[in-house]
């Protein structure tokens, strides 16, 4: 299934049912009174979050969300029957705003939590509920009230504990294939990944974590250039930033300041996100040449360097246990700064 995550969709909930003007009629009740029950009220339409579910595909068609419409009220106090309730399940992380005002409704971000996205109308009172001692045998009765109706904009973010962030060709989709079970498409032109992947990666010890690999950024992306800030959002939830860096490039300390300056333009908040830099490629002799200028470089600024070869496996298990470190530790209220073999004076941010 395709990955989608913007979708428009329209809910409705259902009309409340209306009252009922009755009488009761008996042989040997001549004056029974009135006896008309109470409509039903209308369904709801509740936006469900879904850990099953990873992307908003099927809402790109199925726009439409109607619940049922209650039950009119009957005779013999009978009173008409709840409309059916609409379930529309979505990926976790996914943000419900009103399309009309642009306003955050809901951010459903953990395992079955809900929104009622349109509230069903309420029943009409049948005419038994008018009768006083002064009207006896009321001939009225309330209509259903009608129920919400509005258009929503659904905006997921992924949840991720490790950002995968780089310029296209960095090695992002190899490092998550050697890290995880995930197999995004992998080729030699920029650009081959064109919508997040995620992958879960574990440990020797530790609990598993996600990694979600952003499509790759280029300078001006937060301008349009390249793919933009289409993606960029996904970022905003992960706990810590894994700049990928292609050390057998040029420039590889260029590469890592456009990456950073560009998350900065997108959100000046980002600054403060833990990070840490995997050196790419570093099987390749001109990557092995720049190493220790890079790591002395990047060090210098305040984070840790780990070389790999995303292709080969070299270090990406060491790779792995220093992020499944970090968040442990940052799971405990301790510093991420620091890795285990790096620096002590490292800091927790890019």
């Amino acid at each position: 299934m395709r990955f989608v995550d913007q979708a428009t969709i329209e809910v409705a909930a259902g009309d409340g049912g209306h009252g009922c003007v009755s009488f009761l009629r008996l042989p040997y009740q001549p004056k029974g009174g009135p006896n008309g029950g109470a409509g039903g009220r209308g369904g709801n339409v509740v936006i469900k979050a879904n850990r099953n579910i990873a992307t908003l595909a099927d809402h790109s068609y199925l726009r439409h969300f109607r619940a049922g419409r209650g039950q009119h009220g009957m005779g013999s106090d009978k009173n008409g029957r709840a409309g059916e309730d609409k379930l529309v399940e979505v990926p976790m992380g996914t943000m419900v705003l009103d399309q009309e005002t642009g306003e955050l409704l809901a951010d459903l971000a953990e395992d079955g939590q809900e929104f009622l996205a349109a509230q069903g109308g309420r029943g009409g009172k049948g005419n038994k509920h008018f009768a006083t001692s002064t009207n006896r045998a009321p001939r009225m009765a309330q209509e259903g009230e009608a129920g919400q109706r509005r258009v929503l904009t659904l905006e997921l973010k992924l949840l991720a504990e490790v950002g995968l962030i780089g310029l296209p060709n960095a090695g992002k989709s190899s490092l998550i294939t050697a890290a995880s079970a995930a197999r995004p498409k992998i080729a030699d032109y920029p650009f081959t990944t064109l919508v997040p992947q995620l992958g879960v990666a574990q440990a020797p010890e530790g609990e598993p974590f996600t990694l979600a690999d952003i499509p790759g950024l280029v300078e001006g992306a937060h301008k349009g250039a390249g793919l933009g800030l289409k993606f960029l959002r996904h970022v905003e939830r992960t706990r810590l930033f894994l700049f990928v860096v292609d050390l057998s490039g040029p420039d590889p300390e260029s590469d890592l300041a456009v990456v950073k300056a560009e998350l900065v333009a997108y959100d000046p908040g980002l600054a403060g996100r833990a990070g840490l830099v995997a050196a790419n490629k570093i099987d390749l002799p001109e990557a092995a040449d720049k190493l220790t200028a890079f790591k002395q470089t990047v060090e210098a600024q305040g984070m840790a360097v780990f070389p790999i070869s995303a292709l080969q496996g070299a270090g990406v298990p060491e790779l792995v246990e220093e992020l499944s470190r970090r968040l442990q530790a940052a799971g405990g209220g301790e510093e991420t700064g620091a890795p285990s073999s790096g620096p002590p004076e490292e800091s927790n941010s890019f």
